[in-house]
């Protein structure tokens, strides 16, 4: 004992003298943490549990450079949405109007959300699970439901990946195979293969060569070989990227993310040389005002905005628990958010640039063809003569005198003029052709860039981009499934992660069926998001309102140094959640007025068929929908009824050091602090780092704890093998 305790005064002056746990604890010294014992758990056999969580707080693994983490955040939000859906909702929602909902949204929605995830990853240092186990234990299935959700992406997305590895090797020849019909040889004949003639050459190579597809999602079509290849590269490529955690996955993030913004700056560049280029970027940006009081343009908005920014996947917690307590991640979600949106600006820029100059070309196309049937009918006499105004030459025909001409013909053969077969050859009916998804990249684009001089230059990069996007949005989807999983249960990183690999490449041979394009679209368009809305919600909830926006607001100013604005205080208390839940009843309500369907390609006719999926295929998509959700339910029901352990009531901590132990039960944090250092909390030392660490799945927070009737402390002070243990 110390010489100066009361219990040595006693010995030497025989006096009788009353001593507190907390008066021989203050003489203690100060205990370095690292080096003494922390057990925190609910359970006997758990002694040691907290103390590895605490050390594998301090000993995770950490990213190189800021850089580093910005490009891996940046990698995993910019992905193939950017490039092909964004441009895709501008055409269709009112063009530049449709920047104005996006941008509201983005600003009420997005950035608040994404800096929320940012901040409780990097606070509490742990994926998903682990997280939202800390912040609410009763809604930990949040957790689980994001690793479900980044499974049912990563499955489809990497196929995507896939189809961008095949066009890649087609792409080094010339001229490029997608460019002119195949050619039929029966003895001495050539004929073009019908199904390529009644529809164009990009659109035949994209339906039958590459994916062969079937004709609806009922007709399997058996395996073809040459995507099931191509998904094996993919999903080797990510294993590589992955499999070592940040430590190789950020390093691929240097070229994976930069790669493409080279990429789109040369093609704006190139873009903007070619004719028509403008055309295009004024058809875009010329607003539809009225477009932007339709509440469908508004949920699609909002559905991109979350959609983009990767919310409610786990990637964006997973990332940011590699930070280090003092990153300042409300600047990155700024920073994060803003690249994002110039992103799909510029990429929008590049599509309507490249699909102008497509425009023009097909327009001019459409004028030569329909001018030879105006030229059929002066040479049989079906059209007079004196219909062609005099200032027309058919040797160089333009499309504004192909418009005078289709006037006059249009005035004067009223009565039959639907049988002569003309059409109007409108640039603007070109530019208004909206090509959704894969469609933009696979077929319009490619097309495009058929023309484009030395087109397999062009095309070598722009699936080089598609690949690069792809992997970095995959990395970050991975990280969404490994990093809560690993940090949860322990499993070795490596040799998870390759299962994980090996058992998506298998699942995933089911989208590279005949009929495997239709399962994309199933899982694109409705098996995420729907659950992700909801993860999205219960996570603002679970912050807001059951952790509590205030005493969130002061440990981020702990954290970060400085108090964030009060715009996220309200975004995250009021707006955020009503905002999403507007959404979700929104989304609810589409599937119910219109049956999911997709678009089938059928062979005999060479063209798009909208078909509604068949009664089994129903079944699966409400089943994917179910297993999804279904963690967030059986998670609360099982801890609302204690058949599943939240830690509460059940906190056992033990400091030991030499030979002394104490043994503490339900203390706040202040008291706990109080009790084994010091009589007064901001004069001791904490032996525990200064952010409040996750104790694990059964184990809770001192914060968390309720009192002990038998006392304030409900604790017991046990010295063994001393003589001061009779007191």
């Amino acid at each position: 004992m110390p010489k100066n305790s009361k219990v040595t005064q006693r010995e030497h002056s025989g006096e009788h003298v009353t001593e507190s746990v907390a008066d021989l604890l203050a003489l203690e010294e100060p205990v370095d943490y690292k080096q003494s014992i922390l057990n925190v758990a609910g359970e006997a056999g758990g002694k040691q549990k907290a103390a590895e969580e605490e050390l594998d707080a301090e000993d995770r693994p950490a990213w190189n450079s800021k850089l580093q983490y910005i490009l891996a955040q940046i990698g995993f939000s910019v992905g193939l949405g950017n490039i092909w859906r964004f441009p895709y909702l501008c055409q269709k929602n009112g063009g530049g109007a449709y920047l104005v909902p996006y941008l509201v949204l983005l600003i009420i929605i997005g950035i608040p959300l994404f800096f929320l995830e940012l901040a409780v990853g990097q606070r509490i240092r742990r994926g998903s699970i682990g997280v939202w186990h800390y912040v609410c234990p009763r809604l930990g299935g949040i957790g689980f439901s994001s690793c479900i959700v980044c499974l049912f992406v990563g499955l489809y997305y990497n196929v995507i990946i896939g189809w961008s590895i095949f066009y890649f090797f087609k792409s080094f020849q010339y001229p490029l195979p997608w460019s002119e019909c195949p050619v039929i040889r029966n003895g001495t004949m050539a004929v073009v293969e019908a199904e390529c003639e009644k529809s164009s050459a990009t659109t035949y190579f994209w339906y039958r060569e590459a994916l062969d597809i079937s004709n609806s999602i009922s007709e399997s079509g058996g395996l073809n070989w040459k995507m099931t290849l191509c998904l094996l590269v993919a999903w080797s490529i990510v294993g590589m990227a992955v499999v070592k955690g940040i430590q190789s996955s950020g390093k691929v993030m240097y070229f994976s993310s930069l790669f493409p913004y080279v990429v789109l700056i040369c093609f704006l560049v190139r873009g903007l040389l070619l004719r028509g280029a403008v055309d295009g970027i004024l058809h875009m940006f010329t607003p539809k005002l009225d477009k932007m009081l339709d509440p469908q343009v508004w949920r699609e908005a909002a559905t991109q905005v979350f959609f983009a920014l990767g919310l409610g996947f786990g990637g964006v917690i997973a990332f940011s628990s590699y930070n280090k307590q003092d990153n300042n991640c409300h600047f990155d979600a700024a920073l994060v958010s803003f690249i994002n949106f110039f992103t799909s600006v510029l990429a929008t820029l590049v599509v309507f640039a490249v699909l102008g100059f497509k425009a023009n070309i097909m327009n001019e196309k459409c004028v030569v063809e329909n001018a030879e049937k105006i030229l059929g009918y002066l040479h049989t006499n079906v059209l007079s003569r004196d219909l062609i105004p005099p200032h027309v030459n058919f040797s160089h025909l333009t499309a504004k005198d192909y418009t005078d001409m289709y006037r006059v013909i249009k005035a004067v053969k009223e009565d039959r003029f639907s049988a002569l077969g003309l059409d109007p050859c409108l640039l603007e009916d070109e530019l208004d052709k909206s090509v959704q998804g894969t469609g933009l990249a696979f077929i319009a684009f490619t097309e495009a860039m058929t023309h484009f001089p030395a087109s397999p230059f062009w095309s070598v990069m722009f699936f080089l981009m598609l690949i690069n996007l792809g992997l970095g949005s995959m990395i970050g989807t991975m990280a969404g499934i490994t990093t809560p999983i690993i940090d949860t249960f322990k499993v070795p990183k490596e040799m998870f992660t390759v299962g994980c690999c090996v058992f998506a490449f298998f699942v995933g041979l089911l989208f590279v069926q005949r009929s495997g394009n239709y399962f994309v679209t199933m899982f694109d368009d409705y098996s995420a998001t729907l659950p992700l809305t909801v993860i999205v919600i219960l996570e603002n909830i679970a912050v807001a309102w059951i952790y509590g926006t205030k005493k969130f607001m002061q440990e981020l100013t702990e954290m970060l140094g400085f108090r964030p604005y009060r715009f996220y205080f309200y975004m995250w208390k009021f707006v955020s959640p009503l905002c999403m839940a507007v959404l979700t009843t929104a989304s609810i309500i589409q599937l119910g007025v219109t049956p999911p369907g997709y678009s089938a390609w059928i062979k005999e006719e060479a063209a798009e068929r909208y078909l509604y999926f068949p009664t089994w295929a129903m079944a699966l998509l409400i089943t994917l929908i179910v297993v999804a959700a279904l963690p967030i339910p059986v998670v609360f029901l099982l801890r609302h009824c204690h058949l599943l352990s939240d830690g509460s009531n059940t906190l056992s901590v033990s400091y030991k050091k030499g030979r002394m132990m104490k043994d503490i039960s339900n203390l706040e944090e202040n008291d706990e602090t109080r009790f084994i250092l010091s009589k007064v909390p901001s004069e001791a030392p904490s032996p525990m780092p200064t952010h409040r660490s996750y104790l694990g799945p059964g184990s809770t927070s001192p914060l968390e704890t309720g009192g002990n009737p038998n006392g304030r402390y409900g604790s017991s002070y046990l010295l063994a093998g001393t003589p001061e243990s009779e007191l």
